[in-house]
């Protein structure tokens, strides 16, 4: 008998699963696979049909449970674990050439001396340059266990090659990208996933930020599509005093969980601004909630994803994972923010539904009944549950300079790849100029010659981009902070992108706003 026909059985012997008395759909499934494994035609392809098997019993439970297979654990893994096993880069496939964007401060690779520029030309004696080389391809040779070696042959400059044999090790994912005082008073953090590393990176940030004289904090959970909920916890309990309620969560073979503040935070006091967006899921919803049930701080944006329900790993025998919804949670006041999936089509296509709809423009675009509405816990200020995160203060997508030719530009893909061609180009020389991202920030600018280079090379690469001087007239200021925020992600990282771009940030600007012209003490959000 096969694996499967085997592992099935071992389930309904040891009583883990159904008995044929319990529920008979459980033996129908394994007299299929009987039958299937006795008498079909070929050999059966027992892998690929217990796959597709799982597969279609977990679509048929809801969107978030999910099967990944045994070769994909270790990826899917590394944003939740804070960090991945691999040599250090920061890399980018430029002209079919594998570019050494930026070495990750201590990881290996930057310990040995490669340098952000150096082109890898190949991995243990393997020619990696013009092969096609896809992404996929450098994680296949650069990954591997901790404390293996991989020899790699660099080109620095025009002729320059070098070697270096590097020990694999582990690298961190920073869930913080980007934290800085935006001026004398006000402190930014830029939070992108909840992993194990989140709340010491946090922790480290409010205390850098406190240090340079931060009286007031925006945190910024746009795009944030959530990771651990227990890392989700001890974010709010840096911001939220102790005894108070976080979340709590349950299920049907779940018993009431509930998690509380329950330490000292670093930033309990000082005006707080939550920024959230339309791809703000999970655990930023379980931290904004907590912050705008309690009256905490202002939560400003557009209404988030959704996501209410908890899902948890478990490991299969071969290696594999399941994350299964094991619960659903809700906010302090008692809100269950999961929108309605039993249509999985229309799940799958809510964020077009939301702006043909008119949601990302209009706050009244969005229906919100009565039956709805909890009040929060210190004010009794009106929020709502279902279908995500209502801000306190609605921001509407701003698309006056979306002109056609800067969107064809963002979809060409020569933004990003011009920006990285010419931070590698003139790296020595800007680096000699802006010792720092505020020297550059405040000094560099994209002038008529850089503008000139760009559209000579957007031309160069794809000859249907053609310059229409009106379409730079709506989108030229909102390009050339692009650029310029690109190219300084590829001289420092995302802390230089995020300062750079913000005031292109329509969240971020409205959150700003509120913080100097008395909006936020008008919401009657002063210390409680």
């Amino acid at each position: 008998m096969n694996k499967i026909l085997f592992a099935i059985t071992t389930l309904f012997l040891t009583g883990i699963s159904f008995s044929q008395q319990e529920d008979p759909n459980m033996m129908r499934m394994y007299e299929v696979y009987t039958y299937i494994d006795r008498m079909y035609v070929d050999d059966v392809p027992n892998k690929e049909i217990s796959e597709a098997a799982i597969i279609s019993m977990l679509e048929k439970l809801d969107p978030h449970s999910t099967y990944i297979p045994a070769e994909e654990v270790e990826q899917a893994n590394e944003r939740i674990n804070g960090s991945f096993v691999g040599v250090g880069i920061r890399f980018n496939i430029l002209k079919d050439t594998l570019l050494v964007v930026n070495p990750i401060p201590g990881g290996p690779s930057e310990k040995l001396g490669v340098r952000a520029g150096d082109k890898i030309i190949k991995v243990d004696d393997e020619l990696v340059a013009g092969v096609g080389l896809k992404n996929s391809g450098v994680r296949e040779r650069l990954l591997g266990e901790k404390g293996s070696k991989v020899k790699i042959t660099i080109l620095r400059g025009k002729e320059e090659t070098i070697e270096y044999t590097i020990t694999r090790d582990n690298i961190p994912v920073h869930s913080v990208v980007s934290a800085y005082m935006v001026d004398d008073r006000v402190g930014y953090i830029k939070l992108t996933n909840f992993s194990r590393t989140t709340q010491e990176e946090v922790n480290s940030a409010i205390k850098t930020l406190k240090k340079a004289g931060m009286k007031d904090l925006i945190f910024d959970l746009q795009g944030n599509g959530g990771g651990l909920l227990y890392a989700a916890k001890y974010v709010a309990d840096e911001f939220l005093s102790d005894d108070k309620l976080i979340v709590y969560s349950e299920g049907r073979s779940q018993p009431r969980s509930v998690l509380v503040a329950d330490k000292k935070g670093d930033f309990e006091k000082g005006r707080l601004v939550m920024l959230i967006d339309e791809s703000s899921a999970s655990a930023s919803e379980i931290l904004s909630g907590a912050i705008q049930d309690w009256d905490r701080g202002l939560v400003v944006g557009r209404r988030s994803f959704g996501k209410g329900l908890v899902q948890r790993p478990i490991e299969l025998s071969d290696g594999a994972q399941l994350r299964l919804t094991i619960a659903r949670y809700y906010t302090p006041s008692g809100r269950f923010i999961q929108k309605p999936y039993e249509d999985k089509q229309a799940y799958r296509n809510d964020y077009m539904e939301r702006y043909l709809h008119g949601e990302m423009m209009h706050r009244d675009s969005i229906n919100l009944p009565d039956s709805l509405i909890h009040k929060t816990l210190m004010k009794d200020r009106d929020v709502y549950g279902g279908g995500g995160i209502m801000p306190d203060v609605f921001v509407p997508l701003d698309t006056l300079e979306y002109s056609d030719f800067y969107r064809d530009l963002s979809r060409s893909g020569v933004i990003n790849t011009f920006t990285l061609e010419y931070a590698n180009k003139n790296r020595k020389a800007i680096k000699n100029k802006h010792k720092n991202i505020t020297s550059f920030k405040n000094n560099f600018e994209v002038d008529q010659e850089f503008l000139d280079e760009f559209f000579d090379y957007a031309v160069e690469q794809d000859s249907s981009l053609t310059f229409v001087q009106e379409d730079f007239d709506i989108s030229g200021d909102l390009l050339k902070i692009r650029l310029k925020a690109m190219v300084a992600q590829n001289l420092w990282d995302y802390e230089a992108f995020y300062q750079i771009f913000n005031v292109k940030n329509e969240i971020f600007m409205e959150a700003y706003k509120t913080l100097k012209s008395g909006t936020y003490e008008k919401m009657n959000l002063m210390e409680n």
